[in-house]
């Protein structure tokens, strides 16, 4: 039952809605490109496909953890409200904080832009060639330009009800799922190649010694896959909008991200069933899945696959723009962000401001050429998160017992558990192996310790929720 907090929002997702926006939120384009530098880092198929295996494993695992947590507190927020109420504002906000700054304002500039990219095959004047203001890197080129009007007409359209943009959502998740599952389907029915199946089946484990070594390279190498398998936590931000949330989030979250680690290993085997590992660490521009493509239906697959990654693009940035608006939504509530954030439009029932300062925010990103470094950087700081938001299921179980908890996570102690302890394990490999990408992102989280003192001492004081859950 949505508290006073949550007034004013409509409760107008299903559980069809729920799971389209974790799959379209999963869903980028990171599946069509990313598997080419992890087979540079593995260089062994085996550990490809069993660096996809981990990572879907690991991030079923944290769904289902996440199901307990959304069916205890089906608030506006999601992920900011568990971290406020197992540890206190201050965790909340720095997550609030690294969410908006950086890992979902990136990753939407990104996306935006890889959907400018794209439509560049199509119409070649979208080019980062063609400046319009400034030059180099800082500036406006005609690909920037594609990519701010997509922000700006996916947050408008999202301005609109909270209908309008599910809508959008289950027609670009449907459609792009089809695209996935044709190339899945296509590539298993015509794409066999004897030589890439005894390339690559053949020597399945090569350069795998089964020792540390092998720990480390899997480690280093699920940053492309965690990123590309991201954002399934969307769905929780929303948790206020969606009907009956103490069922329906817990089997979202559970569907989307099964259906779309099926997806993803299925989208594996097929680049090793039709190209050799050689071809796809090689792959032009790392364009894995277009190479594959090609090499099934002939030169006509890159007007294909770049018309499907646009689609992928434009359903992932609508998702990515509905649910980051609600954390923002649910910070101002708490005096820890711009007060009109807090507000809804009468008419449409949407946090408008929130939408609007988060889409001012990532055309600044565009345009400053920026968002790639920062996502680099976030990453180990947005897989932190996850180790303290699953933590807070063993610490809401001790400090809120009589939390009302519809749904208890799978496997509770040891899933959990394991997760953490793997997890952790991967942010240790990171900080050993690649610190130029995590020391940042812990300095861009601790950026927001000054920034929450003066919005404590502007704002209104935090408030939890009661005690007694309805």
């Amino acid at each position: 039952m949505a508290t006073a907090r949550d007034v004013g929002l409509v409760k107008g997702l299903g559980l069809i809605d729920a799971t389209t926006l974790v799959v379209g939120c999963m869903i980028g384009s990171g599946i069509f490109i990313v598997a080419a530098d992890i087979s540079r880092q593995v260089n062994s198929p085996g550990l490809m496909l069993l660096t996809w295996f981990v990572t879907a494993a690991l991030t079923l695992i944290a769904a289902l953890s996440y199901g307990e947590l959304a069916a205890a507190m089906p608030h506006a927020g999601g992920q900011y409200v568990y971290l406020r109420e197992a540890f206190g504002p201050l965790w909340g906000f720095l997550y609030g904080w690294t969410l908006f700054l950086v890992i979902q304002t990136g990753t939407i500039a990104a996306v935006a832009v890889a959907f400018a990219k794209y439509t560049g095959i199509f119409v070649p004047w979208i080019s980062t060639q063609n400046q319009l203001l400034g030059h180099g890197r800082v500036g406006l080129n005609t690909q920037q330009l594609l990519a701010i009007a997509m922000v700006v007409l996916l947050s408008w359209s999202n301005t609109r009800g909270i209908r309008t943009g599910a809508v959008v959502q289950n027609v670009f998740t449907f459609t792009k799922t089809a695209a996935i599952l044709g190339l899945i389907g296509f590539g298993l029915l015509l794409g066999r190649n004897s030589a890439a199946i005894a390339a690559n089946f053949t020597n399945f484990w090569q350069n795998s010694g089964w020792n540390f070594e092998t720990i480390r390279l899997v480690g280093v190498a699920m940053v492309g896959a965690l990123f590309s398998a991201d954002a399934w936590n969307n769905v929780t931000f929303t948790a206020a909008e969606v009907r009956n949330p103490k069922r329906n989030l817990p089997l979202s979250l559970a569907f989307g991200v099964a259906i779309v680690s099926a997806l993803y290993i299925g989208c594996n085997f097929v680049y090793l069933y039709v190209l050799p590992l050689n071809a796809i660490q090689h792959a032009p521009e790392d364009r894995v899945a277009t190479a594959a493509a090609a090499q099934i239906l002939g030169p006509i697959a890159v007007q294909l696959m770049a018309a499907a990654i646009m689609i992928s693009a434009f359903g992932c940035n609508n998702g990515l723009i509905l649910a980051g608006a609600r954390v923002s939504y649910a910070m101002a509530k708490d005096g820890l962000f711009f007060r009109r954030a807090a507000t809804l439009d009468p008419m449409r029932h949407t946090p408008r401001f929130a939408l609007v300062v988060q889409c001012v925010w990532t055309i600044i990103l565009i345009v400053s050429g920026s968002y790639n470094d920062l996502l680099d950087y976030v990453i180990f700081a947005a897989l932190l998160f996850y180790i303290l938001t699953i933590s807070a299921l063993f610490v809401l179980r001790r400090t809120r017992p009589d939390l009302e908890r519809p749904y208890r996570a799978f496997g509770y102690p040891l899933l959990p558990a394991a997760y953490i302890a793997a997890a952790a394990v991967i942010e240790v490999l990171l900080l050993l192996y690649k610190p130029s990408n995590t020391w940042p992102g812990l300095i861009i989280v601790l950026l927001g310790l000054p920034v929450y003192l003066f919005w404590r001492r502007s704002g209104e004081p935090v408030t939890a929720l009661p005690k007694k859950s309805n």
